[in-house]
């Protein structure tokens, strides 16, 4: 069964998971909205989702060094109490978060905070591509759709495969992480440091 944007959107809308949540559970599910909805539940995500409203105002801030001391990374990421931030599950994700920045150099946290004008730049070149390549109009944004998801997948922290696991992403770690911690985590900011740039 095709999962459509619409079946995402109602999902999305009835249980507050992410779009990609969302996606994944009605695959999972063969489209049965109910299941879906079950599948989200038993894997942590509604209650992950239930606290992203909580304010975050403790947590650390973590210095990776790669190896050689040629790479580095400072992040922020925050949770809602001093306990948490001194959690050893907490910080290894942390270390986690860190490392995935350090190897995967990405731009921005998430989506949203990607520049609007980048993003349509991005499209533009992806359907010319299409065009010269003399694909048929009627599969061209659905060709542009697909390289847009590659180049999220790329520069957006939350969308990349983790690299310890490839099958989940940054977003599923910190999924994971809020519903078996119990408190809303997030990252805040990182930068990232190369010796000579």
């Amino acid at each position: 069964m095709e999962i459509t944007a619409a079946m995402v959107k109602e999902l999305r809308e009835k249980t507050g998971a992410g779009m990609m949540d969302c996606k994944k559970a009605l695959t999972e599910t063969g489209g049965d909205m109910e299941k879906a909805a079950s599948y989200l539940r038993e894997q942590g995500i509604l209650k992950a989702a239930k606290k992203a409203d909580r304010a975050v105002n403790e947590g650390i801030v973590y210095a990776y060094i790669h190896p050689g001391d040629k790479l580095g990374v400072l992040v922020e990421v925050n949770c809602e109490t001093d306990f948490v931030a001194r959690n050893d599950d907490f910080r290894n994700f942390v270390k986690d978060v860190a490392m995935q920045i350090a190897a995967a150099n990405p731009l921005v946290i998430d989506r949203e905070t990607l520049d609007p004008e980048k993003i349509e730049e991005e499209k533009r070149i992806y359907r010319t591509q299409a065009i010269n390549d003399g694909k048929p109009e009627k599969i061209i944004d659905k060709i542009v759709d697909g390289k847009l998801e590659k180049y999220y997948q790329e520069v957006c922290l939350l969308d990349q495969p983790f690299i310890k696991d490839p099958d989940r992403t940054i977003k599923d770690l910190l999924t994971e992480k809020i519903a078996i911690i119990g408190e809303n985590i997030s990252i805040k900011r990182f930068a990232r440091f190369r010796l000579g740039e």
